[in-house]
């Protein structure tokens, strides 16, 4: 069963972060530009948070909320949800589902090693049900009962 390093390998992907000081004008441009829907807030290479396309979509219906001049910092959610690199995706798949979140931030010896997302683990979730029905397969193929012996006559079964 794969786990979270597995994932983030599979997924290829360095960490994106934001200063805590930038806009959130600066947070979509970067978030567009990388093609991600999550960008992690750091405060002296330290990550403090996580802002995300659902955050957006909150915040713009405020009236005080203006996309040029609010503090990416100010309303980043924290703390960041995180789990260990070799939390299994079963884990993974339960942390999803039991917390509401959509990203968790996968941490190696409290070194910061990836940020994977719901969307990660589903595909990584399928890969691997397609590798086990495979591996079933070959172990109860059509073949595998053609060698029975149906083709005898009834006497010698």
């Amino acid at each position: 069963m794969p786990t979270a390093e597995d994932i983030l390998n599979d997924k290829n992907r360095a960490i994106v972060t934001i200063d805590h000081r930038r806009t959130v004008f600066d947070a979509v441009e970067m978030m567009v530009a990388q093609r991600i829907g999550a960008i992690l807030v750091s405060q002296e290479n330290t990550i403090v948070g996580i802002w995300t396309e659902r955050d957006l979509l909150k915040q713009v219906s405020a009236p005080e909320f203006d996309l040029h001049n609010t503090v990416i910092g100010d309303v980043m959610t924290h703390p960041v949800r995180h789990v260990a690199h070799d939390a299994t995706l079963e884990h993974l798949q339960d942390m999803f589902l039991g917390l509401y979140i959509r990203h968790i931030l996968v941490k190696k010896f409290e070194k910061d090693i990836g940020l994977i997302s719901i969307g990660d683990v589903t595909r990584a979730g399928l890969i691997d049900k397609d590798r086990q029905i495979k591996e079933l397969h070959k172990l109860a193929s059509w073949e595998y009962y053609e060698n029975w012996g149906w083709h005898r006559p009834a006497a010698n079964r």
